[in-house]
């Protein structure tokens, strides 16, 4: 398979298997093989969509869900950053800490939720909070594990060379850790909505989640199917943007195809 085929197949592979998954499920809906009390139809999907912006009605609870989840994305990347580094230059902090937050990552963080909202109430703050951890641990883990990948040797001869600590943190290790970090960025994005949706699921009147919440408790699977589809081009989206800083940032690393 050539590059070109390879590109071809990259950009319109993707719409080829949506488009055959819409149509076999309108088949299944016309042809009533399926009750579309319980899955609805393509059709009244997309037309609930298309009302939901002519509308209007989903403006403000997308800008609440993407506020929650742009501030908890920011946030988790710069405490994760600052964590990593700290433990990386300090190893006192790595054996006192790291199976703290072993264990904290490994909770459901669903069960936390309730705890943020008796501390933090039912505002953004809980939803911001909770859409930071979830991006947090991925970052802390990522530049963590970059920090402790750079070349012991590199850094022994920098030493022995009189570079000072200064220097070696801002020509070597930092450096090092940029691909950790721009890759835990692009699954940060993913983990900052999915925190942001999953603290409106816990109590609010504003948000994606709240929409899905409120629809699926009225049996609405339209509207349901409908935020689905509005949360998924989002994330398609955001991880186009993702994509695009990555290549600005990783510009001097050649391409894997």
């Amino acid at each position: 398979m050539t590059s070109r085929q390879e590109k071809w197949i990259r950009r319109i592979g993707p719409f080829v298997i949506v488009l055959l998954f819409l149509c076999l499920w309108q088949y299944l809906a016309d042809t009533e093989k399926i009750n579309t009390f319980f899955f609805s139809n393509p059709m009244d999907v997309i037309l609930d969509f298309i009302d939901l912006f002519v509308s209007g009605r989903i403006w403000i609870h997308l800008k609440v869900t993407m506020t929650e989840a742009i501030s908890g994305l920011f946030i988790g990347i710069v405490t994760g950053v600052m964590a990593a580094f700290l433990f990386g230059n300090f190893k006192i902090l790595s054996l006192l800490f790291d199976p703290i937050f072993v264990a904290i990552y490994g909770l459901p963080k669903l069960a936390l939720g309730p705890l943020f909202v008796v501390w933090f109430g039912l505002g953004l703050k809980s939803k911001i909070i909770m859409s930071t951890m979830m991006v947090f641990f991925l970052v802390f883990f990522n530049a963590y594990a970059g920090f402790r990948d750079v070349d012991i040797e590199l850094l022994n001869t920098l030493k022995l060379m009189g570079a000072t600590r200064i220097q070696i943190v801002t020509k070597v290790t930092l450096p090092s850790c940029v691909p950790w970090i721009i890759a835990s960025l692009r699954s940060g994005i993913g983990a900052s909505v999915g925190g942001a949706i999953m603290g409106e699921y816990l109590g609010t009147n504003k948000g994606l989640g709240f929409l899905v919440q409120t629809a699926g408790a009225n049996y609405d699977i339209t509207r349901v199917m409908s935020v689905i589809l509005v949360m998924s081009i989002l994330m398609v989206m955001l991880d186009s943007i993702g994509k695009m800083i990555e290549k600005l940032v990783l510009k001097w690393r050649p391409p894997v195809d």
